[in-house]
């Protein structure tokens, strides 16, 4: 029996579910995606002038002044019916070149970015030239990427087999600002207390404040460029169409002078505040976080002064639209890892409330709706699940994944709410955990998590630990020489091994992640971000420098799956039942299983798998997470905050295979290895979806602070009929009750995925869930698709 509140919600979610998808805001989505994307160098035009004329400055300063010249100059433009306004750049999905971070990667790739496999920009062949004529040359030495390759470069490709070190050419991301912050106070509070705080401060910190309030001068005049761009086009339209842009120009000026109050000034003042951390740092997952809780007064206050459930969702969807404005431009390198612009806006809805309590509003099925209608890769909807989610949530979620844009994820508060306690937070931090980027965990509005610090490839070390330190695939000396797999009497002494490679690249790692943090402090301050990041503007310190109240890292174990598999082969076929002699199964390994058909056969399909709740297996798999867990649990940051572990891929799981050598679970040299993260690898988990819940359930819960990331594919005929939309609710309260932190789904038939490979051109809009991120699968180098592909499909729970 449902009381008053429930009945209450049950109708509004009723009601909102029945609202249909606006006339403009299709219009505005086809005009965006016929859009296409260039690389664009104006802002780096700007920064190197100003960058000049400040030669000497504090950086802080010097980067205060130059993304408020941007603010000031960068080419604006309004389209025509959108109701949320602003982005970095006049064209939308462009590909910003950022010198100040990365500027001679662009000069080696700038000719092939129309053509390269992933991630393709257009180029002006006038911006080619005068990158290389007036840029290129002041930066050379001076950008992030230079600085760290003249410091640290030969040791991070020492470890490069091994370990991916991340954040060499861009600036920080990854964080979840202060959202209420930026609203209760917007630019002109937050100058003046800056302002105030430098007249009395000295120093470090006396700088930083100079720098906050630039850049806030800075972002209001941008706010009122808009203001008056709205007005201008104003002037040529009839009565009813100036006056919705007349209301777009007054919310852009009340914004530059007060907080926001209503609804639609909420939300045009966030989607200001990640224009401008794009324009600031150009780096991908600033993210809104819960943004059900976050809006709910603003809503709540235009719904009494008479805004309808359909404006409030029309004012939504264009900011949907707004998110999918903008992407990411990487090197060739990471676009491999990070493939199909996963620029990574999270945003949350639902779960617990401070008290612990169910929280669920309006707000909460509004983005559902929203992204039921456009389906859309941005922003990356994520919903938090607990033992007391209603089933008017849950049943509204289930129906948009059945859709097949592969959002909303799920996660889960049974898990990640202990598991962050036991990290040190508090549980009121705890339970308002939001969401950055793919999968990354993350409280909100105090903490520069640096979860994309580095990727760790634990294949390849198994790799290196049964050949003598040596790659399968180049021959090359990697590391020391701890023995192999023909000299190893015991499967102990394998495991020895292992963890002495693990001990070895991991203090290198360490080492290399402590120069990158050390570059970023002194070449890429970021006072905007900081004036959002609890702590620094209490300090005095910015959020690079170690100034949000937490300061932690990120690194990702790659890849727990394969590993367990390969470990699990060893240990029965050699060492148990000493089927096959240690020597044959090391030859095997460095001939990729040439003339050894029978032996590969026999690890394919006699030897159990991750992923069907065999516990043995499954049990190998957690304990060299907990190793690696407690092993990097013994460092600290450069920041001095602690290093945690995470298990998602992004999709480096293809480019990270294609350096693995043959491996002992049957996997052939360079080949993917599983995807996302606790995810088995693909056509081994052959017992259905309880029993992979099963198997990584037995994952501890803190080994994924950072993320986890579990992939499913379901076929759309299983969510045809109320029956099966049921099963698959019981199955999500299934996963609540294992404690999984975290589950996604691609709904749809391998079929319609060859298809689409075969005629990109008729499946422009397909959207596909790669590793915690929707992309367009036509979007996809060709390996990627084909791993997408092969992973396999359900047809029921």
């Amino acid at each position: 029996m449902m009381n008053e509140a429930e009945k209450t919600v049950s109708l509004s979610a009723k009601a909102i579910d029945e609202l249909p998808m606006p006339e403009r805001i299709g219009r505005l989505r086809d005009a965006m995606l016929a859009e296409p994307r260039f690389v664009s160098i104006e802002q780096a035009r700007i920064v190197t002038r100003v960058y000049q004329e400040h030669e000497g400055e504090p950086r802080i300063l010097v980067r205060a002044q130059a993304l408020a010249a941007a603010l000031r100059e960068m080419a604006i433009r309004v389209t025509p019916g959108e109701l949320i306004v602003g982005n970095r750049t006049a064209g939308v999905r462009a590909g910003v070149v950022f010198p100040e971070s990365g500027s001679r990667w662009v000069d080696r790739e700038f000719e092939d970015l129309p053509t390269r496999p992933q991630d393709r920009f257009q180029v002006h062949e006038e911006d080619i030239r005068e990158f290389r004529d007036e840029i290129l040359p002041y930066w050379e030495g001076r950008s992030l990427e230079d600085v760290l390759r003249s410091r640290a470069g030969k040791e991070v490709d020492a470890i490069a087999r091994v370990v991916k070190i991340n954040q060499k050419d861009h600036a920080q991301g990854h964080i979840c600002p202060d959202c209420r912050r930026w609203l209760a106070k917007g630019p002109a509070g937050l100058r003046a207390e800056a302002e105030e705080k430098a007249a009395q401060a000295t120093g470090d910190a006396k700088k930083f404040y100079e720098a906050v309030a630039i850049v806030m001068e800075g972002v209001q005049a941008f706010m009122r460029r808009y203001a008056g761009r709205l007005r201008t086009m104003a002037k040529a339209e009839t009565e009813s169409t100036r006056e919705e842009l007349l209301e777009c120009a007054r919310i852009c000026t009340a914004l530059a002078e007060r907080p926001a109050e209503s609804f639609h000034e909420a939300v045009q003042a966030l989607w200001f505040l990640f224009v401008v951390l794009q324009m600031e740092s150009n780096a991908s997952s600033f993210s809104p976080g819960r943004l059900d809780e976050i809006l709910a007064p603003y809503y709540a206050r235009s719904r009494e002064a008479g805004m309808t459930q359909a404006q409030a969702l029309e004012i939504l969807e264009c900011l949907w639209l707004k998110f999918n404005q903008i992407v990411y431009l990487r090197n060739r390198g990471s676009a491999k890892y990070f493939a199909g612009f996963p620029i990574g806006f999270n945003v949350a809805v639902g779960g617990v409330d401070a008290a612990g309590d169910d929280y669920v509003n309006d707000v909460s099925f509004l983005c559902l709706q929203a992204q039921a209608h456009l389906g859309l890769p941005q922003p990356n909807l994520s919903v938090r699940l607990h033992p007391k989610t209603g089933d008017d949530l849950l049943k509204k979620a289930i129906r948009v994944v059945a859709k097949g844009s592969g959002m909303p994820q799920f996660f889960n508060d049974k898990a990640v709410i202990p598991a962050f306690e036991e990290l040190g937070f508090g549980t009121q931090e705890a339970r308002d955990y939001a969401i950055v980027g793919c999968v990354e965990l993350t409280t909100q509005g105090n903490n520069l998590g640096w979860s994309d610090a580095a990727m760790f490839n634990l294949c390849k070390a198994l790799e290196l630990a049964l050949n003598s330190g040596r790659d399968l695939i180049t021959g090359e000396q990697v590391s020391p020489d701890f023995g192999n797999l023909a000299a190893y009497e015991t499967f102990a002494d394998v495991e020895q091994a292992l963890a002495k490679e693990i001990d070895f690249f991991m203090e290198r790692m360490i080492a290399a992640c402590a120069e990158v943090e050390r570059a970023h402090i002194e070449l890429l301050p970021t006072p905007f971000l900081s004036s959002v990041i609890d702590g620094c503007m209490e300090k005095g310190v910015d959020v690079t420098a170690g100034g949000a109240e937490h300061n932690l890292s990120g690194i990702q174990m790659i890849q727990v799956a394969n590993l367990a598999d390969s470990l699990a082969a060893l240990k029965a076929l050699v060492y148990d039942e000493k089927i096959v002699p240690r020597g044959t199964f090391l030859d095997a390994l460095r001939k990729n299983y040439e003339g050894y058909e029978l032996l590969r056969t026999r690890i394919q399909s006699k030897v159990p798998k991750y992923g069907n709740d065999v516990d043995w297996v499954d049990a190998l798999g957690v304990q060299w997470a907990r190793y690696f867990r407690k092993a990097i649990s013994k460092y600290r940051n450069y920041r001095g905050g602690p290093f945690h572990t995470g298990m998602y891929t992004v999709s480096a799981h293809v480019p990270m295979g294609a350096n693995v050598g043959a491996s002992p679970d049957g996997r052939k040299s360079g080949q993917p290895l599983a995807d996302g993260g606790m995810s088995p690898v693909y056509g081994r988990d052959i017992d259905g979806p309880t029993a992979v819940l099963k198997s990584v359930s037995k994952l501890d819960k803190e080994l994924t602070t950072n993320g986890g990331l579990l992939n499913m594919k379901f076929l759309p005929e299983f969510f045809a009929t109320e029956t099966g939309v049921d099963k698959f609710a019981q199955f999500l309260r299934t996963f609540v009750d294992l404690e999984i932190p975290h589950i996604q789904f691609n709904v749809v038939r391998r079929e319609d995925l060859l298809d689409a490979k075969a005629h990109p051109e008729n499946h422009r809009s397909l959207t596909v869930r790669v590793a915690g991120y929707t992309a367009y699968f036509t979007e996809l180098a060709e390996d990627l698709q084909d791993e997408i592909i092969a992973r396999t499909s359900y047809a029921g729970v």
